[in-house]
């Protein structure tokens, strides 16, 4: 058959550890022998951008505004031991951080439901997908160890020299403070973009944060989400038949547990970065969830909602066999090449999108999967296959259908 031909590249963001030796299969198994691969290249592996002063992370991000789609490998955040591990010049900074500050998107994650691999709350039999506010909170915090008595205070200088202030605390002895922000232009942008994809995706929108407790700061974010939904998008809901529901976060929490899913669940940045692991796990596996940034600009930066697989990683280096889950990894190369296909209106490409993904559910259905769902699986006659082996059969399986 010939290669599909791509008019405009897809912005390819390289990682690090097992990611990047699933990266590298993917694109040599799955992609160049079907696609003429057309992508802007840059490597966000730990190395390189300790090489580059980390410039690389920004470049990227400007590409991705540039070309509108983008594709990212999962990357290491360094703490003191990767420090020392990679002999860094400095603790860098998260490259996800990084990109969606750059951006300015909202993170959508949602699971990749298989026949045989049941959520743990059997309830669910529709995907729940959450929605990352992907600035502020603890992310861009500052904080402060307290070594001795004495008063800490919030302040305000604004830009005529005025100043407001506020106590937080009387100190009688060591302690920490933490001043975290948001913006209210990132906030309307954040609340857009659930709007706008729940649109897009037909689904209803929840949204929950803790403003009886947090009545500046998270009752904010309510109050923004509900003058942009009257405004802007309640007729358009009423129309299409989905709803806009607000609650509080441990109210959310319950009905989740209860409900069959099938919505959008919009969270501040701290609550989605921990709910969308709970979720993905819940599902089954955290390989088998999808992540997309998507910026109210209409960029795209797809990429697995997992790490880099550490552990694998190790034992990958001593030559020992892995049974790393590439299906996440896998969706974020299609996810990219079907927007990418839909801008261009390039159908081949969406379709072979499609297929790929079709191909990596059909093979797992059919009962080969890597080991961390063949413990997991309701399949009654599952193989666990190593990561190599996998992926082979994955192609086999994409041959077929094309």
């Amino acid at each position: 058959m010939n290669k599909i031909k791509m008019q405009n590249p897809i912005v390819e963001m390289d990682g690090d550890e097992m990611t990047r030796v699933l990266w590298k299969m993917i694109k040599e198994e799955l992609l160049l022998p079907f696609i003429e691969l057309n992508t802007k290249y840059y490597d966000l592996g730990l190395e390189y951008r300790n090489e580059t002063n980390d410039k690389v992370t920004v470049e990227s991000a400007e590409a991705t505004k540039k070309y509108k789609v983008a594709v990212k490998c999962a990357t290491i955040t360094p703490n003191a031991d990767r420090v020392k591990e990679y002999n860094l010049k400095e603790m860098w900074k998260s490259p996800n951080g990084t990109i969606r500050a750059i951006l300015d998107g909202t993170v959508f994650r949602a699971p990749i439901l298989v026949k045989g691999i049941e959520p743990y709350v059997k309830n669910w039999n529709k995907p729940i997908t959450i929605a990352r506010h992907a600035y502020g909170d603890v992310y861009k915090a500052s904080e402060m160890r307290i070594l001795q008595p004495g008063k800490a205070e919030l302040v305000y200088t604004a830009k005529d020299g005025t100043k407001v202030s506020e106590l937080i605390h009387e100190f009688k002895g060591t302690g920490v403070l933490q001043g975290i922000h948001n913006l209210d232009l990132s906030i309307e942008s954040f609340a857009r973009s659930c709007f706008n994809f729940a649109i897009d995706t037909k689904q209803d929108l929840w949204f929950a944060t803790k403003d009886t407790i947090s009545k500046k700061y998270d009752h904010t974010f309510k109050d923004i989400f509900q003058e942009i939904y009257e405004k802007e998008y309640e007729e358009k809901f009423k129309e299409i038949g989905i709803t806009y529901f607000y609650t509080l976060i441990d109210d959310a929490v319950a009905r989740i547990i209860r409900s069959e899913g099938g919505f959008i669940w919009a969270c501040k940045n701290y609550d989605g970065d921990v709910m969308s692991d709970m979720i993905a796990t819940a599902y089954g596996s955290l390989s088998m969830m999808t992540s997309v940034l998507v910026s109210p600009e209409g960029n795209f930066e797809y990429e697995a909602a997992h790490g880099t697989v550490q552990r694998h990683y190790y034992k990958y280096l001593k030559g020992e066999e892995t049974s790393t889950n590439p299906v996440a990894t896998i969706f974020a190369w299609s996810g990219a090449l079907k927007k990418r296909g839909e801008l261009d209106e390039n159908k081949e490409l969406i379709r072979f999108g499609e297929l790929l993904e079709k191909a990596c559910i059909q093979t797992i259905e059919s009962g080969k999967m890597t080991k961390d769902l063949a413990i997991i699986t309701t399949h009654p006659s599952a193989t666990a296959l190593n990561t190599e082996e996998f992926i082979a059969a994955i192609r086999t399986t994409l041959e077929q259908l094309l």
